[in-house]
C-alpha cells in the first residue's frame, strides 16, 4: 500500500513544477506592473470600460444582457483571445498545481509520516519545500491585481467565439474570489496539517538554533579553520546531518515564518514552537517568495493574529521581535559578514596551498559558501527594502566585493581540482562507506522485501567503485541512489511501517552520508551552484549595481572588484523552462551589468595606467634637447665667473631628482598610482573569461579596448593641432612621447597577463589612417592639414623657402615674426620623425591629398595654355625666329600666372620628395631584409617594358619611399584630370604647349627682384628652383599617361628653353634681366634633376661657359666664414 503511494515521486515532481508556476506567476506580476510591458489589450483606451465591467461583475459577467459594455471586445475578440490564452493557461496550471497539492499533503496526513530533518532529511526537506512553494504560488497570485480582468477577457472572447465558457472558468474565478484574503483561506486549508507541518518545524530546532549564532561565537569556535586543530587537518570533516550544515538559513527561516503562519496553533500550546517561530522573527525584516517579491513578515503575522482570538500575546511578541530585529538584526549580519571575509580568505589560502585537503574537508568550502550567500541575501533584500532606523549603516556594505571574490575563488578551487575530490570521496565510499553501510543492515532486526533490495543495491553499487574509474575520466551518476535513498525514507517514514526509520537513525545516519560523498562524486558542480546561488543579485540590479559603486570606491577592495561580473555568470542557473519569456528578459539585464561593471574596471584601469604614462611623458619631456638651453647657459656663467642669479630666482631642479629620497615612508603620487594598478590588476587574475548565457566574456578585452580608445585620444591630443592659430606639435616631441607612452604601457604586461604589443599596434594602426576606428580624426589627418595649411601655402606664397642644402623649408626673413619656423617642422629629424608616427599609410594619404592640390593647379594651366594655343602653336614653330618670337611674345598672356602655379606644383613635390627620402631611411632601419629586393625591383625595370608593369612596380616602390623615374601617383592624378570631352591628342597638344609656354616665359623670371640664386639655401629666393622638379615630374606624368617618348619631349623643351635663355643674354640693358645668371642656374637644376636629360645634351643647345659664368658670378656675393 505504501510502496504504491509514490510520495517521493511526488514531492520531487510537484516541487519542481511548483518552482515553475510560482516564476510564471510572478513574471506575470512584473509584466502587468511594468508599463513597457503591460499587455496591450490592457492598456488600450477602447477596453476601458469591458475591463472595468468585467472587474465589477466577476465572475459572473452577464454576456447577452449588457454587451453594450462589451463591444470592444466584440470587435477584437480574437485578438483578445490570443492576447489572453497564455496567462489564463498560466492561471489553470495553478489551479492544476492546487489539486495535486491537497491530494499529496491528504495522502501524507493520512500515512501519519513520520519527519525528522536530522534523520529523513531528503523527505522532510521536500515536504517543507513544497508547504512553502505552494503558499508563495497562492501569495504571489493574489498580488496580481490584473488577474480578473484576463481571465474575464478571455472568457468573454471564448463565449463570443464558441458560444458558451470555457469549462474550468467557473472554478478559476472561484479560486481567485476564495484567495482575495489568502492567508486567511490558507490558514483553514491548512487547518487538517497542522500535525505533520509542526512536527517537521520542530525537527528544526537542533538544527535553526545552532547555525543563527552572533559572529562572536563562531569566532569564539573558530569556525571554518582548518588551523585550529592541526592534528586533526587530515581527519574527514563529518557529522551526523551534513546536509544540514550548508542548508540555507533563508530556507529554513522561510520554513519556520511560513509554516507557523499557516499551522499557528502550536504558538500557543508549544514552548519550543514558540521559541523557534521568535527566533525567525527577530532574525530579520523581511523574507523572499521568489525573484525580488518579499514577504514583511511582522506585518503579515501580525495583520493575520489580530484577527484570531486568543493570540493577543503573540502580537505582542511580533511587536518585540520586529524592534529587536530593527536594533539588533542589522549590526549581528554586518559582524557576521565581517568574519566570513577573514575565514574565507584563511580557508582559501590554506586549500590552495594544500589542494589535497579538499578532500576530507570539502564540507567546510560548502558551509562556507552556503553561510556567505545567506549573508549577501539577506543584506539584497533588506538593502532594498531598508526600514527607516538610526543605524542605515549596517545596511549598506562597501566590501561585500571581497566577500563575492572568495565564494568565486573557492568555487574555481573545487572545480579546479574535481579529480581530487573524486579520488578520495571514491575511496571513500568504496572502502568505507559500503562496509558501514553493510554491517548496519546486517545488524537490523527487520527488513522487508522491497527494502531489502533497496539497501542491497546501495552496498553493490558503493562496492563496485574503483578509483581507475576516477584516472579513466569515467562520467559517474549516482542520481538513481539518491532517489531510492528518498523512495526509502518515504516507505519508512510512514506509520506503522514494518521498517520505521525512526528506529534505525543509524542508518539514516550513514545513508545521509553516503549521499554527501555521491554528490562529491558525480554533481560537485550542482552543489557548488545550490550552496553559493546568489542570482537574486540580477533582480535587484539597483542594489547591485550600489553594491559595486561601494566597493569601487574603497582602495583595498578593487583588487576583488571582477567579482561583480563574474557572478552575472551564474544568472542563468535561476531560469525555469515554464517561463521563457522571462530568460530573455534575465539575459539582457545580466548583460547589461556584466559589461557595465567590465566598464568601470576598464576604465579605472585604463585611467592609472594611462596617469602613470604622463608621469613618464613628463619626466621623458624634461630630457628633451630644448630644455639643455639653461642648463649650458648656467655652466657658461660659471666658467666665465659671473655673478650668480639673484635669491629671487627659483633654481630649476635638475631631471632625475624625483628618484633622490630621504624618507622611504613618504610616498609619492607614482607610488600611490601604483599601487592602485597593483589592486586593480589583481582583480584580473579571479577568471581570464566566463559564460553570461552563451556570451563567452573576456575581461581583459574591456580593458584593451579602453585603452585604445583612450590612448588613441591622447595621442591626437599631444598633437595639440589648433585650427584657428595653425599650431601643433613638433612630429619629434610627439613621438618622443609616443615612446615614453609606449614603454610604459609594456609595464602593464608584468602586472597583468595582456598582449599590450596588439594594443599599441593596434592604435598607431589607426593613427596612419585619415580616420580611427571610432570615426575621429587622427594624427594622419592633423598633420596633413597643418602641413598644407600652413607650410605649403605660406611656401606658394614665397614666405618659406624650400632650401636644397639643408634639405628642408625655411622662413625668409621678413620684418614681421612667424607664427612657427619652418625649419623646426621640416628637416630631415621631424620628416623622419612623421614618417615613424604616420608611415606609409599615412604618407599615401599625405601623398594623395598633395596630388589633389596638384590636379586643380594642372586644371588651371590647362584653361591657360587653352587661352593662349594660336600663339603657343607659332612660338613653337617659330622658336628659331628671334624677331617674330619677339612679337609673338607680347601677344602672350598670363605667363605670370602660369609659372607661378608651376612653381607651387614644384613645392609641393619638393615636399612630396623630401617625405618619400625620409619613409625610405626609417623603412631601410625597421626592414632592411624587404627594402633590398624593392630597390633590385626598381631598377631592374627598363623603358623598353610594358608601361603599365612598369608603373605597378613603381607603385609599389613609391609606397616604400624609394625615388622613380615616372612618378605613379602623379601619374593616376594627371590620368584623373582628363574629361570624357578631350580626345588623347588634344590632351597631347595641351600637354605640349603647356612645355612651350614655360620655356618662353622663362626668361621674364630675370625680372622679379626675388629669383636671385641664393647659395646658403642652395636655391631661389621664390622658390623658382622647385620649377625644375615640377618640369620634370609633371612632363614625364603627363606623357605617360599619353604613351608619348618623354625623353624627346624633354629635349624639345630644352632646345626651346636654351634658345629663349640665350636671347636673353643679348639684352643691352642688364639691368631689366639683373638676375639672368640665377636663371641660367635653372636650366642647369632641370637637367640636373631630369632621369631623361644628360649635360651633354645641355652643352649641345647651352654654351657651359654661360653657366660657369653663372656659377661665379651668384657665389661672388656670398661671404664665406671660417670658424
Amino acid at each position: 500500500m505504501d510502496y504504491q503511494q509514490k510520495l517521493a515521486e511526488k514531492l520531487t515532481i510537484l516541487n519542481e513544477r511548483g518552482n515553475g508556476v510560482l516564476i510564471r506567476m510572478n513574471y506575470i506580476k512584473k509584466t502587468c506592473a511594468d508599463p513597457k510591458m503591460r499587455p496591450s489589450i490592457l492598456t488600450d483606451k477602447g477596453m476601458e470600460a469591458a475591463i472595468k465591467y468585467i472587474n465589477k461583475k466577476f465572475p459572473n459577467i452577464d454576456f447577452r444582457g449588457n454587451i453594450q459594455n462589451l463591444t470592444s471586445i466584440q470587435r477584437q475578440k480574437s485578438e483578445v483571445f490570443a492576447a489572453t490564452t497564455s496567462y489564463y493557461d498560466s492561471f489553470l496550471d495553478v489551479i492544476e498545481f492546487r489539486d495535486h497539492v491537497y491530494e499529496l499533503l491528504n495522502t501524507i496526513d493520512a500515512c501519519q509520516c513520520f519527519f525528522d530533518i536530522a534523520i529523513n532529511f531528503d523527505f522532510t526537506k521536500n515536504y517543507l519545500d513544497l508547504i512553502v512553494t505552494y503558499t508563495s504560488v497562492i501569495i504571489t497570485l493574489s498580488r496580481i491585481d490584473d488577474k480578473k480582468a484576463l481571465v474575464g477577457m478571455f472568457n468573454c472572447a471564448h463565449e463570443m467565439t464558441n458560444g458558451s465558457s470555457d469549462p474550468s472558468y467557473p472554478r478559476l474565478g472561484q479560486m481567485f474570489l476564495e484567495y482575495e484574503h489568502p492567508w486567511k483561506k490558507l490558514t483553514e486549508e491548512f487547518g487538517p496539517h497542522t500535525r505533520s507541518v509542526t512536527a517537521a518545524l520542530l525537527s528544526l530546532k537542533m538544527v535553526y538554533p545552532r547555525r543563527n549564532l552572533p559572529a562572536e561565537q563562531w569566532r569564539s569556535a573558530q569556525l571554518l579553520s582548518l588551523l585550529s586543530a592541526p592534528a586533526a587537518m587530515l581527519d574527514p570533516a563529518c557529522c551526523d546531518t551534513m546536509a544540514c550544515e550548508y542548508l540555507s538559513m533563508e530556507v529554513m527561516e522561510r520554513w519556520i515564518i511560513i509554516g507557523f503562519l499557516l499551522c499557528h496553533t502550536s504558538l500557543n500550546t508549544n514552548q519550543a514552537s514558540q521559541e523557534l517561530w521568535k527566533m525567525a522573527l527577530r532574525s530579520g525584516l523581511y523574507l523572499t517568495l521568489t525573484r525580488d517579491e518579499v514577504l514583511n513578515i511582522h506585518k503579515v503575522s501580525e495583520d493575520l493574529f489580530d484577527n484570531i482570538k486568543g493570540y493577543s500575546k503573540r502580537v505582542a511578541d511580533i511587536k518585540e521581535c520586529r524592534e529587536h530585529a530593527l536594533v539588533h538584526s542589522g549590526a549581528m549580519h554586518r559582524e557576521r559578514r565581517h568574519f566570513l571575509r577573514g575565514a574565507m580568505k584563511e580557508l582559501f589560502k590554506v586549500l590552495e596551498d594544500e589542494p589535497g585537503l579538499l578532500g576530507p574537508k570539502a564540507l567546510f568550502v560548502f558551509m562556507a559558501l552556503s553561510f556567505s550567500r545567506d549573508e549577501v541575501l539577506w543584506l539584497v533584500r533588506h538593502s532594498e527594502n531598508m526600514p527607516k532606523i538610526k543605524t542605515p549603516e549596517d545596511y549598506v556594505d562597501n566590501q561585500m566585493a571581497e566577500l563575492l571574490f572568495h565564494m568565486e575563488k573557492l568555487k574555481g578551487l573545487m572545480k579546479k581540482y574535481i579529480q581530487v575530490v573524486q579520488r578520495y570521496h571514491v575511496q571513500y565510499l568504496a572502502q568505507f562507506d559500503a562496509l558501514v553501510l553493510n554491517d548496519t543492515i546486517q545488524n537490523m532486526h527487520v527488513c522487508p522485501e522491497e527494502e531489502s533490495v533497496l539497501m542491497t543495491s546501495f552496498v553493490s553499487t558503493l562496492s563496485a567503485l574503483s578509483i581507475k574509474q576516477v584516472e579513466n575520466k569515467e562520467e559517474f551518476d549516482f542520481r538513481a541512489l539518491r532517489l531510492d535513498w528518498l523512495r526509502l525514507q518515504a516507505y519508512t517514514s510512514v506509520n506503522k511501517a514494518p521498517l520505521s526509520i525512526k528506529d534505525y537513525t543509524d542508518l539514516a545516519k550513514v545513508m545521509n552520508l553516503i549521499q554527501f560523498h555521491t554528490r562529491m562524486v558525480d554533481s560537485m558542480e550542482e552543489l557548488l551552484q545550490e550552496t553559493s546561488e546568489v542570482s537574486i543579485l540580477g533582480f535587484y540590479p539597483r542594489v547591485f549595481e550600489k553594491m559595486f559603486s561601494q566597493s569601487s570606491e574603497e582602495m583595498t577592495m578593487k583588487r576583488y572588484l571582477m567579482a561583480f561580473p563574474s557572478a552575472c555568470s551564474h544568472f542563468n542557473h535561476c531560469a525555469h523552462p515554464l517561463c521563457p519569456e522571462e530568460i530573455e528578459a534575465l539575459e539582457k539585464r545580466s548583460l547589461r551589468l556584466c559589461v557595465t561593471f567590465l566598464e568601470q574596471i576598464a576604465k579605472l584601469t585604463s585611467s592609472v595606467v594611462l596617469e602613470i604614462c604622463a608621469e613618464q611623458w613628463n619626466l621623458q619631456e624634461q630630457l628633451q634637447p630644448k630644455h639643455a638651453a639653461e642648463t649650458i647657459s648656467a655652466a657658461r656663467h660659471r666658467k666665465q665667473k659671473k655673478p650668480v642669479p639673484k635669491k629671487g630666482e627659483v633654481q630649476k631642479e635638475k631631471p632625475g631628482t624625483e628618484s633622490l629620497r630621504k624618507d622611504r615612508t613618504v610616498t609619492t603620487n607614482v607610488d600611490k598610482m601604483h599601487l592602485m594598478l597593483t589592486e586593480l590588476c589583481s582583480c584580473y587574475s579571479l577568471c581570464t573569461d566566463f559564460i553570461v548565457f552563451d556570451h563567452i566574456v573576456i575581461p581583459t578585452e574591456f580593458l584593451l579596448s579602453h585603452l585604445e580608445a583612450r590612448l588613441s585620444e591622447i595621442i591626437v591630443r599631444m598633437a595639440n593641432y589648433n585650427q584657428t592659430t595653425q599650431e601643433i606639435t613638433r612630429p619629434s616631441e610627439l613621438l618622443a612621447g609616443l615612446r615614453a607612452y609606449t614603454a610604459s604601457l609594456h609595464s602593464l604586461s608584468s602586472y597583468i597577463s595582456v598582449d599590450v604589443t596588439r594594443l599599441v599596434k593596434n592604435v598607431l594602426l589607426q593613427q596612419t589612417q585619415p580616420l580611427d576606428s571610432r570615426g575621429g580624426k587622427t594624427i594622419t589627418t592633423l598633420y596633413t592639414n597643418w602641413f598644407l595649411e600652413s607650410l605649403l601655402r605660406q611656401a606658394s606664397n614665397a614666405l618659406i623657402i624650400h632650401c636644397p642644402t639643408m634639405q628642408c623649408f625655411v622662413n625668409q626673413t621678413l620684418e614681421s615674426e612667424p607664427s612657427f619656423r619652418a625649419e623646426e617642422y621640416s628637416d630631415v629629424s621631424e620628416l623622419q620623425a612623421l614618417a615613424e608616427l604616420i608611415g606609409p599609410y599615412g604618407l599615401k594619404f599625405l601623398s594623395e591629398n598633395l596630388m589633389w592640390h596638384i590636379t586643380s593647379q594642372v586644371c588651371e594651366l590647362k584653361k591657360l595654355v587653352t587661352e593662349n594655343m594660336d600663339i603657343l602653336v607659332q612660338m613653337k614653330n617659330n622658336f628659331d625666329k628671334p624677331e617674330e618670337m619677339t612679337t609673338l611674345k607680347k601677344k602672350l598672356t598670363g605667363g605670370e600666372n602660369m609659372l607661378k602655379r608651376m612653381t607651387i606644383i614644384g613645392v609641393i613635390l619638393s615636399f612630396r620628395s623630401m617625405t618619400q627620402d625620409c619613409l625610405k631611411d626609417i623603412l631601410l632601419k625597421h626592414c632592411p631584409y624587404l627594402m633590398g629586393p624593392l630597390m633590385c625591383l626598381r631598377d631592374f625595370i627598363s623603358a623598353e617594358d610594358d608601361i603599365k608593369v612598369t608603373l605597378n612596380i613603381f607603385e609599389l616602390a613609391s609606397a616604400a619611399g624609394l625615388a622613380c623615374d615616372i612618378d605613379p601617383g602623379l601619374v593616376t592624378a594627371i590620368s584623373s584630370t582628363q574629361t570624357d570631352n578631350t580626345s588623347v591628342d588634344e590632351e597631347y597638344k595641351l600637354s605640349c604647349l603647356l612645355l612651350v609656354y614655360i620655356a618662353v616665359c622663362l626668361p621674364t623670371l630675370a625680372l622679379d627682384p626675388n629669383s636671385s640664386y641664393g647659395r646658403e639655401h642652395g636655391g631661389h629666393k621664390n622658390n623658382i628652383h622647385c620649377l625644375a622638379t615640377a618640369i620634370n615630374q609633371l612632363a614625364a606624368a603627363m606623357f605617360t599617361v599619353q604613351s608619348r617618348n618623354i625623353e624627346q619631349h624633354l629635349k624639345e623643351f630644352l632646345l626651346m628653353a636654351s634658345s629663349t635663355l640665350l636671347q636673353l643674354g643679348q639684352d643691352v640693358e642688364r639691368m631689366e634681366s639683373k638676375n639672368r645668371e640665377s636663371i641660367y642656374l635653372l636650366l642647369h637644376m632641370i637637367v640636373e634633376e631630369s632621369p631623361f636629360l644628360t649635360q651633354d645634351m645641355l652643352e649641345s643647345c647651352f654654351p657651359f661657359v654661360l653657366l660657369r659664368n653663372a656659377y661665379r658670378e651668384v657665389y661672388k656675393s656670398f661671404i664665406v666664414t671660417l670658424g
